[in-house]
């Protein structure tokens, strides 16, 4: 990754605390700025997702009301082998149907 260089200036009592901190956590000053940062975006994140998600119940009826109730989400399961779809049971990545089981028995 390439570094940027940032000049910025700020007063000593904030360039003091952000030495004295980042000191505290054994980082130097640019990687406690940069961990500030990340925190930052991810909470923005975290907060957006929330209003959506509060929004999208707020307005629940007005959107049933246009354009239906949605019907239920099969639920994966934790190894990720999807749902079972038209033909039957789930063979998720890495799994074989016995019928491709048998087969590849067959070609050695």
């Amino acid at each position: 990754m390439a570094k940027t260089q940032l000049n910025v200036r700020v007063d000593e009592s904030t360039a003091a605390a952000a030495r004295r901190r980042a000191q505290q956590r054994g980082l130097s000053v640019n990687r406690y700025i940069e961990e500030l940062v990340k925190q930052d975006a991810g909470e923005a994140g975290r907060a957006f997702v929330e209003a959506a998600a509060d929004f999208m119940k707020q307005y629940e009826s007005v959107f049933a009301e246009e354009f239906g109730t949605p019907a239920p989400v099969a639920a994966m399961s934790p190894t990720g082998g999807g749902d079972a779809g038209p033909g039957g049971g789930a063979t998720g990545s890495g799994r074989r149907s016995r019928r491709s089981k048998s087969a590849a028995q067959g070609e050695r």
